[in-house]
């Protein structure tokens, strides 16, 4: 059986069109809200037909001493371009892109994961500071 860490993928997102972006900042106060925007397709575009699509980004959060990292969200992106007219023949296309907002009283490591419907689940991360 194959272990699902075994099966996320990871390179740099400046080279890999499928990599999560993290935009956040290095440090956070503490206890105060502060945004966390992810997309896929930053440097390199990620198509977004009804054939090829990012299909949802997770949020994670995994505070420095704790066993587990805990959820912050979840985006799912279902209109690419389909319609009863058949696959790419809609107008409307929803962007592989999220803000989520939240707050911590501890550092820790921001965690994103990106499931592309052809290529499958891919994973970045960045190190968050509390002040």
């Amino acid at each position: 059986m194959t272990a699902l860490n075994e099966m996320l993928q990871s390179a740099d997102w400046k080279s890999e069109k499928h990599v999560p972006v993290i935009e956040a900042p290095e440090k956070a106060g503490k206890g105060e809200l502060f945004e966390v925007k992810v997309g896929v397709g930053k440097e390199i575009s990620h198509p977004n037909k009804t054939e090829h699509h990012i299909r949802w980004i997770d949020l994670y959060f995994h505070p420095e001493g704790e066993k587990f990292p805990y959820q912050i969200g979840r985006a799912e992106f279902t209109a690419h371009g389909a319609s009863a007219e058949g696959p790419d023949t809609s107008s409307i296309y929803t962007n592989h892109s999220a803000v989520f907002t939240f707050k911590t009283e501890k550092p820790g490591t921001i965690m994103a994961a990106s499931y592309c419907n052809i290529h499958g689940l891919w994973q970045n991360s960045a190190e968050l500071a509390v002040e």
